[in-house]
Formats: C-alpha cells, sequence, structure tokens
C-alpha cells in the first residue's frame, strides 16, 4: 500500500458521516432539506504539482481548474472558493492572486474567503476547498458503474503529459499541449448535462487507468478498457507517437481532467465522448488491444508515496 492509501485507511474510520461516502469518492455530498451541497478540498505543492520555474498564476489557475474537475464530474453547479496559501516572495504572490482573479472570472465563481500561513520552508503548497450545488439528483459516484454498461471518456489524454514534457525541457511554447498542462479547463457543463445519464462518474486526474480500477474497486465490479480506443489529440500523436507504449503513458499519466464516466449500452449521451471499454461482472481492471488481453503497465497512475 502506498503512504496516502494507508493514511486514507486511518481517516476512513472516523469518516462516518454518510455524507463523506466511505472515502471512495472526491467529494462530501451533504443533503440540506432540498438543497445538496457538494464539497471538495485539493492541495497542491511545489515539485510535485508545479514545477519551480513555473508562472504562479498558471498555478492559481490549475489550483481553481482541479478541484472545479471534482464539482464537474458530480454535475455540480460551482457557489464559491476558500483559498489557503502559503505566503511568500512578494512578486511570485501577486502574479498568483492575479491567476486565481482570472480563473475565478473565467468560471464565474466567487472567492468566499480562506486563511494564508507564512513559508518557512523552501517549497511552497497551496490548497483550495471549492463548494457546489448538485444539478441532478441522485448525485453521480464512482460506485455506480454496472455490468453490462459502457466505458467513456470526454476529450483526448495525454496532452497534459506532452505539455509537461514541454515544460521540463524548458520549451516556452504556447500551443493546445502546453494549454492542457498549465491551464486545463473543467468540464463543468459536460458534467451537469451527463449527470443523469450516467451510472458513475469522476474526473481523471492521476491517471485514466488508475481512476478507472478506483472506479471498478468503488462499484464491485470488473472494467475492460480497450487501449486501442483511448483517444488522442493529433498534437500528441505528432510528438509522441500512436504506438502501445505511447498510448499506455497517455492512459497513465494523469492531469488531463476530463470526464470518465460509465452509462447504459443504449444511452443517447448529450455531449461528445469516446467509448473505451465495457463493464463486467468479476473485479478489478483488465487491458485489451486488438480484443486481445494484454498486461496492466507497473504503474497506472500517479499515487502519493
Amino acid at each position: 500500500m502506498t503512504a496516502e492509501s494507508t493514511f486514507i485507511e486511518m481517516m476512513r474510520s472516523m469518516a462516518r458521516d454518510p455524507a463523506a461516502r466511505g472515502l471512495m469518492d472526491d467529494t462530501a455530498v451533504i443533503e440540506l432539506g432540498n438543497e445538496t451541497l457538494i464539497l471538495t478540498h485539493d492541495m497542491m505543492a511545489e515539485d510535485v504539482h508545479w514545477l519551480p520555474k513555473a508562472d504562479p498564476a498558471d498555478v492559481a489557475w490549475k489550483l481553481v481548474s482541479v478541484n472545479l474537475s471534482d464539482l464537474a464530474a458530480k454535475g455540480a453547479r460551482p457557489l464559491g472558493v476558500l483559498l489557503g496559501f502559503m505566503l511568500g516572495e512578494s512578486e511570485w504572490d501577486r502574479r498568483f492572486a492575479g491567476g486565481l482573479e482570472r480563473a475565478l472570472i473565467h468560471y464565474a465563481v466567487p472567492l468566499l474567503g480562506g486563511d494564508t500561513v507564512s513559508n518557512k520552508g523552501d517549497k511552497r503548497a497551496v490548497g483550495l476547498t471549492a463548494i457546489g450545488a448538485a444539478t441532478h439528483r441522485p448525485v453521480p459516484a464512482r460506485s455506480g458503474a454496472r455490468a453490462g454498461d459502457v466505458l467513456y471518456v470526454t476529450g483526448t489524454l495525454g496532452d497534459a503529459l506532452a505539455g509537461f514534457e514541454l515544460a521540463e525541457a524548458g520549451l516556452e511554447v504556447v500551443d493546445t499541449l502546453s494549454a492542457a498542462y498549465h491551464r486545463p479547463v473543467a468540464r463543468l457543463s459536460d458534467g451537469q448535462a451527463l449527470a443523469p445519464f450516467v451510472t458513475a462518474m469522476m474526473d481523471v486526474s492521476d491517471g485514466m487507468l488508475l481512476d478507472a480500477e478506483r472506479m471498478a474497486h468503488a462499484s464491485k465490479v470488473e472494467i475492460r478498457i480497450d487501449i486501442d480506443a483511448i483517444p488522442l489529440s493529433a498534437a500528441y500523436c505528432a510528438m509522441r507517437g500512436d504506438s502501445l507504449d505511447s498510448r499506455l503513458q497517455a492512459a497513465s499519466w494523469g492531469d488531463d481532467y476530463e470526464l470518465l464516466f460509465t452509462a447504459p449500452a443504449d444511452s443517447a449521451l448529450p455531449v461528445a465522448a469516446t467509448a473505451i471499454g465495457r463493464v463486467n461482472d468479476g473485479s478489478g481492471l483488465a487491458l485489451f488491444e486488438a480484443n486481445a488481453p494484454i498486461p496492466l503497465p507497473p504503474s497506472l497512475g500517479y499515487q502519493h508515496h
């Protein structure tokens, strides 16, 4: 077990309120009369989620987007955010604030408050709590996938990986790959449109294969994925090729913030999405290429060690 999973297991015994969903989901779901609130909190840390030379405005944008992406996976409408910020060098703080404002304007989401703390070390960490309201009940969860469902993903996978490699190499390019890594966009409208149709839904943050395995575990089913059906962009293929290895890397690197969901096979979906697999009786994850089973890669995605 990783340090992350070990710690979550310790927390699970404390998270007994139904709103916590047994810590098997990315959000808390609180029923308040006729209203259902969705709450999520994500942190980002230097050298883990962003490179030290990253533009602070991009860090702020990404912090907002990754939290709102969790709300998107619940079909939620954002109500506001709370910021946890580590103070440091004033120019970094100023650029972060500017990026935060642009992100909040883009999503039309208000800043409601938060807290600051002085930075006594050499690395920064920031956190955000996002609050939303459900637009459909029941609120989608990871745990609803059923045998016979089709597995879908929106958009394309791997662009953020290619964008990261460009940034790590110090290439200051402005293109779709760099934007996918530095400034992902939460699929809020897609999540709201899909909520009435899906049986299970989550966002792709740590790697599609790892997130699909988590969905299979929460739903107590087997999820079969056809690796040759994984959607890749032309820009990704131009940079990294279209081989089995490049597809496995696109499916396991993460930072895509697309929506991964299951729906009955006869569903007429309201948004564009690619069918990449099926849900079967059983457990775990199965990977296929050209209808032949292939081994799972050593790493399915990013995990905190």
